[in-house]
């Protein structure tokens, strides 16, 4: 089957499952799904690709994963972040600075993995998931396998964090607000903050939802400077390095404000929000039918012992600096 057909096929089904309710109850979301089914189709499925579809796999991992993004921000405004105060924002902004440096640190320093494989992973732990690695990948080119792995790891620990949180609210001595911060201040994935909210109550579902999303927000400059960076480091190394301006990070800053400062009609917001969840959903079938096991195996333990350390310090390290930052 070609690909301009398969995928648009594997990105609807993962929408449509995604809304049902034992689905949606679980935390998944269209995104993982997308990427689940993708792996699955392709491991039973190796047909020697014909120029075309090789051609739009790459147009939707590159174009229509840059698009998604960009239209997600329609999705975000500043009144959400005025809403849940500024402690929150710097809380966001500590974790992010924290697991990423930790997690690039300990992984090319001690477990001497490849730097792309520890940014990658580090960047899916911080920030949001499988969506932060796909967008990250633009700005390093990363290999095909380096992206498989973090996106395998982050997935994995993502849904393991999001079944820990009932436990946690049990013996956590916070109230459904403080703990709805918690939750989307260190969950991996919208999705799951969706769900592990929900299972505590519609305060926390609220809190959790909003503080995720500036989390997801906050992807936007973290590109930006992680491109510098880069940049930077070839500067040094040498003279005339390209520098790589990743153009979609303004359209969702664009869009942001777009839907800070005017009211665009709830139809409109709604097929936006479905164009920018299809875009994505394409861009993880992509991904998810270039996965192979053996690639993921041959990476080795080191990835994934990296994520659950990653995992272990949003779990408890997110606990204190949220008993610290946030008093409710």
């Amino acid at each position: 089957m070609p690909r301009s057909i398969l995928l648009p096929i594997i990105a609807a089904l993962a929408l449509g499952l995604a809304h049902l309710e034992p689905v949606a109850s679980i935390g998944l979301s269209a995104l993982p799904l997308a990427i689940l089914m993708g792996m699955i189709w392709g491991h039973f499925d190796h047909p020697v690709l014909s120029f075309a579809d090789n051609r739009f796999t790459l147009f939707c991992q590159q174009r229509l994963l840059r698009t998604g993004i960009v239209l997600f921000g329609f999705s975000l405004s500043l009144e959400q972040i005025l809403a849940v105060g500024w402690q929150a924002l710097l809380l966001d902004a500590v974790t992010i600075v924290c697991i990423f440096s930790v997690g690039t640190w300990i992984g090319i320093r001690f477990f001497k993995l490849h730097r792309d494989v520890a940014i990658l992973t580090s960047v899916g732990s911080a920030i949001c998931g499988a969506a932060a690695v796909l967008a990250t990948e633009s700005v390093l080119k990363p290999k095909q396998q380096h992206v498989t792995v973090a996106v395998a790891t982050v997935v994995l620990f993502g849904t393991l964090a999001m079944f820990s949180y009932p436990l946690i609210y049990q013996f956590a001595g916070m109230s459904e607000s403080a703990f709805g911060i918690y939750i989307g201040s260190t969950v991996h994935e919208v999705a799951q903050a969706v769900a592990a909210g929900g299972s505590i109550s519609g305060e926390a579902l609220q809190t959790a939802v909003v503080v995720k999303l500036i989390r997801v927000m906050m992807l936007a400059p973290f590109i930006l400077l992680l491109s510098s960076r880069l940049n930077r480091t070839a500067d040094e190394k040498a003279e005339g390095g390209t520098i790589i301006i990743p153009w979609f990070v303004f359209g969702f800053i664009a869009a942001t404000a777009v839907n800070s400062l005017t009211a665009i009609p709830e139809p409109a917001l709604q097929l936006i929000k479905l164009c920018s969840q299809f875009s994505l959903a394409l861009a993880m079938a992509a991904l998810g039918l270039q996965t192979r096991w053996a690639t993921i195996k041959q990476a080795g333990a080191k990835p994934l012992l990296l994520a659950l350390i990653l995992f272990l310090i949003l779990i408890v390290g997110g606990y204190f600096l949220n008993l610290l930052l946030i008093r409710l």
